[in-house]
């Protein structure tokens, strides 16, 4: 379950990382030059040649600059140093020793630079940058930037601007396994290409990865030759009322293209009328209160309700029914805000198995203050599966979902073409569909985040949300043949 390179570490971690492999016999100084050489190889395979400055900080960010200097000067590079201090620890001490080349003052610097290779401060950086060092970030005199582990102003753990100043750069070069600040916004534009190079430490135990396909493919509910529609799979959706009918028909789709063999719109009475003029190889089940939802979503191996469900306590009422059919349970839209006086009863009704899916609105109604408290959003969802005991997916630019046992994933594939009404429904559909063909919750809500993004991105301008469920296939197709099938 932690495929090796999808690991998201800490800043401490990262630390232990490093003391381990010095415990185990390799030197700090030899981590630090094989730092400075990756960095050296990764800038010498994308630019060529040019005036560099490579600016150097007081701490082991500035020693792995000075092993880039020197690597540079010697393949012919014209390159120099600016420092801004002189060298206090021990290694950057040793690596500052071996560099021949010119060094002048930060302060002193003429702008000559075409290339500038920021090694001020890594990601351990707890506090903003000023004086001669904030003015740099802010001047943006035009040379690309490439930052060392990640750029100066950034905190690591949280991929916030400490402060006003901070480098924008076009490359990023960290080492053994990126950090929150890596794929944190608004970190993750600051960090331009992202290259994470292996320096020779050991394995890791994270518990925070890369929402990418190798943490959840191998899972993925496939059909077989002998598959039917009913193995496949079952999807019952609630409908809203007779204004509010598109949204569920949004997830229903959503949930059938993604590989639900058999999906049903369960409507009101008074919205069946509107459903059925719009439903073909989805099914239509009627229901009139509680009761009558319970045996129209019993067979049903998962449930998704609250688009457009209407906010209040039917609809809560109507959740906590669902909660006695045995159905696995996405939770969106709706359904959450219905909860916002008494989330405590929301989180008594659901187990790990369902699915909560709150933009950033919806989540602090569920969970006050908890955002605005957390260092950052991976702390904060996985602070909210705790609470209440299921999965929750907190929606943005860098989506994270997060499993109660500590699990969490963080989407690296988000597009700005989803900012458009409903796609969240085609979301919790996609999320329902591969709930109910049997797989992991954690592990269907990281893979529906994941082809609803990278859906959307192929997609690119003009998206709508209508389109969503149509994309699907050739995403499935691209991830079917990865696995060996095609």
């Amino acid at each position: 379950m932690e495929p090796t390179g999808l690991e998201i570490l800490t800043v401490a971690e990262m630390t232990a990382a490093d003391a381990a492999a010095v415990a185990a016999g390799t030197s700090s100084l030899v981590l630090m030059e094989r730092a400075g050489r990756a960095v050296a190889d990764t800038i010498c395979a994308r630019f060529s040649p040019r005036p560099t400055a490579v600016l150097c900080g007081p701490g082991n960010n500035g020693g792995d600059g000075y092993v880039v200097a020197r690597i540079l000067r010697k393949r012919g590079w014209p390159v120099w140093v600016e420092r801004l201090a002189a060298p206090v620890s021990a290694d950057a001490r040793a690596k500052a020793t071996r560099w021949r080349g010119r060094t002048t003052d930060l302060a002193a610097s003429d702008g000559e630079a075409e290339l500038v290779v920021d090694a001020l401060f890594g990601a351990g950086l707890t506090r903003p940058l000023e004086g001669v060092a904030a003015q740099r970030a802010k001047s943006r005199s035009g040379a690309a930037v490439v930052a060392i582990d990640t750029p100066s102003g950034l905190s690591g753990d949280t991929g916030a601007v400490l402060g006003e100043a901070v480098f924008a750069a076009a490359l990023t070069v960290t080492f053994h396994r990126p950090k929150p600040a890596h794929v944190l916004h608004p970190g993750r534009d600051l960090c331009g290409e992202l290259v994470i190079a292996g320096i020779g430490l050991g394995p890791t135990s994270a518990t925070v990865f890369e929402n990418r396909p190798a943490l959840w493919l191998g899972h993925f509910p496939w059909p077989h030759a002998a598959s039917h529609k009913h193995a496949r799979g079952r999807l019952a959706v609630v409908s809203g009322g007779p204004w509010n009918t598109g949204a569920a028909r949004l997830a229903a789709r959503g949930g059938l293209r993604i590989g639900a063999g058999l999906v049903t719109v369960l409507s009101p009475p008074d919205a069946l009328a509107s459903n059925a003029a719009h439903l073909e190889a989805i099914m239509l089940v009627p229901f009139d209160g509680e009761g009558e939802l319970i045996r129209a979503a019993d067979k049903a191996d998962a449930v998704v309700i609250g688009p457009a469900a209407g906010v209040g306590p039917t609809t809560a009422a109507e959740l906590h029914a669902l909660t006695r059919t045995g159905a696995a349970i996405v939770v969106d839209a709706d359904a959450l805000t219905s909860f916002r006086d008494d989330p405590a009863r929301l989180f008594a009704a659901l187990d790990r198995d369902d699915v909560m899916t709150p933009h950033p609105g919806e989540f602090e109604r569920l969970f006050p203050g908890l955002l605005a408290t957390s260092p950052e959003r991976i702390t904060a969802a996985k602070e909210a599966a705790r609470r209440a005991g299921a999965i929750v997916l907190l929606k943005g630019p860098d989506t994270v979902i997060a499993a109660p046992d500590g699990r969490a994933a963080v989407n690296v594939n988000g597009s700005p073409w989803l900012a458009t009404a409903g796609s969240g429904d085609v979301l919790a559909g996609f999320i329902g569909g591969l709930m109910a063909q049997g797989m992991d919750s954690f592990e269907a809500a990281c893979a529906g985040a994941w082809i609803h993004a990278e859906a959307a991105a192929e997609f690119g301008p003009g998206l709508i949300a209508e389109d969503l469920p149509g994309l699907a296939p050739a995403i499935l197709k691209r991830l079917y043949g990865a696995r060996g099938f095609a």
